[in-house]
């Protein structure tokens, strides 16, 4: 690699701002005073206005969709078509409706999502119902999920806890320690194709939910195998849990059924083609919203002496997430993260608000990207590769060994403040003033 490509890969790994390489030194109380109180507050009919407008808009999409055969066949528009035209005309309107049906199908995942923290309501009998019939329709098991996505918060960038988007370590994939870096042939560790890679972050969009929820894929490396979201005695769940665990399972099993009838009555193509597209597409959003929030350069993972929950709630960003399109269908999921995983009770719509109050508190630990997504979505992929057996807060390291430190060092020419004991000394400062 020659001297100017070197400092184009480094200038592009830094591209946003450089995070702070210690702890930060606020608790969770001196947030939360900077919050206006009625941020807080929960008001059930917007939020079912909210919900309301998302099956709104999806039975008009879909009653759109069922016009598009006669639309592409009419008289009035035969003289202006050829076969060829016809059908590029047909294929334009089926992308456009997979499109955006998707993108009102995730919108209405995120409300029962959203119904999981019981930030929908503060009636938790409605937050339940709603959001076990919404997600039960998306093939999501409700209680299950919500159960195990509470830890996740509980326990967000733990390296020993968290139960998602856990990073894989050196050790896990057989690199000696950091004092060989300069030894290692890293192409035996990473030299895959960029066709190759392609194919790999494809899996990931389409499967890595379901393979989550099936066996626990990229959740916590400490669970004995065969951990899944939908056996009751699973270690996920508490005892107390069980029942609702079947519910869930049950709500699955109607919405099976209602999949074959659905199948038997009109065809399995155009149950695919009005349900089935765009449900897949739900799995793509949703899986590419999470994982760009925890899988980035620049956000450090904890281990046990320097977590708490302030610290791991911090270590997420915000992402101009599809524009307009991402902030009126995806109601601001992408957009206003971090203050989410602050206060997971706050409801969505008071997201923007909050986030201002948040990002002046937080002051640099408060990160923002404007990078597009998708792009986002292969630059960290191929970067955020492993992270170190030990250390207190760990970076993402690349394909090379190397962390966004790392090249940020390489530009300046020194070392920067940050190390592992000043790290260490921060550590025991912010362990101290809790």
């Amino acid at each position: 690699m020659s001297p100017s490509t070197t400092q184009t890969r480094k200038a592009a790994v830094l591209e946003e701002p450089l995070p702070p390489l210690v702890p930060p030194p606020w608790t969770l109380k001196e947030i939360r005073d900077q919050i206006p109180s009625h941020l807080f507050e929960r008001n059930t009919a917007k939020a079912l206005a909210y919900a309301l407008r998302d099956l709104v808009m999806a039975a008009g999409l879909f009653a759109l969709a069922l016009k598009i055969d006669w639309l592409c066949s009419h008289p009035a528009l035969q003289p202006y078509l050829g076969p060829v035209s016809t059908v590029m005309l047909k294929c334009a309107c089926w992308l456009t409706y997979w499109w955006f049906q998707g993108l009102v199908f995730t919108g209405i995942w995120v409300i029962g999502h959203e119904c999981g923290h019981s930030a929908f309501s503060p009636n938790a009998t409605v937050c339940n119902v709603v959001g076990y019939i919404l997600h039960s329709l998306l093939w999501t098991p409700y209680f299950s999920w919500k159960f195990s996505h509470h830890r996740h918060h509980s326990n967000h960038a733990s390296m020993e806890r968290d139960e998602v988007y856990v990073p894989k370590t050196r050790e896990d994939l057989g690199i000696p320690s950091d004092k060989h870096d300069s030894e290692i042939d890293w192409d035996e560790y990473f030299g895959d194709t960029p066709i190759y890679t392609l194919y790999m972050l494809v899996r990931q969009q389409l499967f890595a939910f379901e393979a989550y929820l099936l066996w626990n894929v990229s959740g916590q490396k400490n669970y004995p195998k065969w951990t899944n979201h939908f056996d009751p005695n699973s270690i996920i769940f508490d005892p107390a849990q069980r029942n609702a665990v079947i519910a869930s399972n049950l709500g699955l099993l109607g919405a099976l059924a209602l999949l074959a009838y659905g199948c038997v009555r009109y065809g399995a193509l155009s149950v695919a083609m009005y349900y089935g597209v765009p449900w897949v597409l739900v799995t793509h959003w949703f899986i590419m919203i999470t994982y760009l929030h925890h899988t980035d350069p620049a956000l450090p993972h904890y281990r046990q002496r320097a977590w708490n929950f302030q610290v791991g709630a911090a270590a997420t960003v915000d992402r101009d997430f599809l524009g307009w399109q991402g902030r009126f269908f995806l109601h601001d999921v992408a957009h206003y993260h971090v203050v989410h995983h602050f206060f997971p009770r706050m409801p969505w719509y008071n997201g923007e608000e909050a986030t201002a109050h948040l990002a002046r508190v937080m002051g640099p630990y408060y990160r923002r990207s404007s990078k597009p997504v998708f792009r986002a979505l292969w630059d960290n992929y191929n970067f955020c590769q492993f992270v170190d057996n030990e250390g207190d807060m760990v970076f993402y390291r690349d394909k090379r060994g190397k962390t966004i430190v790392d090249y940020a060092a390489e530009l300046q020419g020194t070392p920067l403040e940050g190390t592992r004991e000043t790290q260490a000394d921060r550590v025991a400062e912010v362990r101290e003033k809790q």
